[in-house]
């Protein structure tokens, strides 16, 4: 019988839980034709817009603290510029969620989150976890901001006053 070091364990099987997604991924390429917000873009696909909403994060929203600096930090990343879209289903708005990859390799959604331009999403995914506590300890972006308020929360305010 074969036998694995008890600190293997762990990574196996995260490998093998996320391997069905790895494999059923698909991707394409697009150049970047609007920036919504700072996790919203659309990207030109096959001759149409497609709108991708970036998977695991959730940036501050335009008329929160750091939105508008969000947006303007995907937009000099990626406006006019050809990136990989790495499919990962819809959301309920019909919108493609993706990880977008930067010509450099870079992935958008974790730059944004290591530059303290936008939460991990933990409601969807723990992807980015480590970027945000990173970009938390070293204050970076919206982490220098005494009390951040999570987009989630704030669009619970704005919905709980418009009622």
């Amino acid at each position: 019988m074969l036998s694995f070091p008890r600190a293997a364990l762990l990574p196996l099987a995260v490998f093998l839980f996320l391997l069905p997604a790895l494999v059923g991924a698909t991707e394409f390429t697009g150049k970047v034709i609007g920036v919504l917000d700072g996790d919203t873009i659309d990207v030109l696909h096959d001759g149409r817009t497609e709108r991708i909403r970036l998977h695991g994060i959730d940036c501050p929203e335009k008329g929160q603290a750091f939105g508008q600096r969000a947006k303007q930090f995907t937009f000099e990343l990626v406006f006019g510029k050809e990136v990989k879209v790495w499919d990962r289903g819809r959301d309920k708005y019909g919108r493609t969620i993706g990880e977008v990859v930067l010509d450099d390799g870079r992935v958008l959604n974790r730059a944004l989150v290591a530059a303290g331009m936008a939460w991990a999403y933990r409601k969807y995914s723990t992807v980015y976890v480590t970027e945000e506590a990173d970009a938390r300890t070293a204050r970076r972006g919206l982490w220098g901001d005494p009390d951040p308020v999570p987009p989630w929360e704030f669009r619970h305010r704005m919905k709980r006053a418009f009622r």
